[in-house]
């Protein structure tokens, strides 16, 4: 659908964004982006847009002639941001704390290209709201112990057995599965146009 100058390059082992980018027919391939991510800022949006730049950068030095695709994603409840679960007692901590009450999550992306030897990069953060229902301790429990928390932000998948948790949502849902993909195709069409994007 879109004929992408550059070879694409997915800077994420993430299996859902993976399966994102396929669903939309676009032809990538993965080197996954191996960083800290241990940053010092409290804005969910600042934060997942200078994570997806720090990875997309890093990947890029190995592909200069590609476009390299970099995202994070996190949960944000009451100014506190959420990443991946520790162990089973924090992602407990988590799920109970956003049971009942309504979210955030955001998603940064950074798609990054070399130019006559010039780096660009093109970054922005999709927010999506989600509410989820006032589940019990035990049912939390016992969704902890199928594994699917331990990976994600927030301790939920909404496109997996997560879904039995969530009321609704206000916003892209692929974009709480870890990828806003309808902008990421804007983005990309754009720039294989050289055209603006509002």
């Amino acid at each position: 659908m879109i004929a992408l100058t550059k070879d694409l390059v997915l800077a994420s082992g993430s299996p859902r964004r993976k399966e994102l980018l396929e669903q939309v027919g676009l032809a990538f391939t993965i080197d996954v982006a191996d960083v800290d991510e241990s940053m010092e800022e409290l804005d969910p949006g600042k934060l997942v847009e200078a994570l997806s730049k720090k990875k997309a950068l890093h990947v890029l030095e190995r592909h200069m002639d590609a476009m390299v695709l970099g995202a994070d994603t996190v949960v944000a409840y009451d100014g506190e941001i959420l990443g991946k679960p520790e162990d089973e007692a924090d992602a407990l901590a988590m799920l109970s704390m956003l049971a009942g009450r309504e979210h955030e999550v955001y998603t940064g992306v950074t798609l990054a290209w070399s130019e006559d030897g010039v780096g660009k990069i093109d970054t922005f953060h999709v927010v999506t709201k989600v509410s989820m229902y006032d589940v019990p301790r035990d049912l939390l429990e016992a969704y902890i112990a199928t594994g699917e928390p331990m990976d994600k932000a927030g301790a939920y998948g909404i496109q997996g057995k997560g879904a039995v948790l969530v009321k609704g949502i206000v916003g892209d849902y692929n974009n709480v599965v870890g990828l806003p993909i309808a902008e990421v195709f804007r983005h990309l069409d754009a720039l294989s146009h050289h055209k603006s994007y509002t």
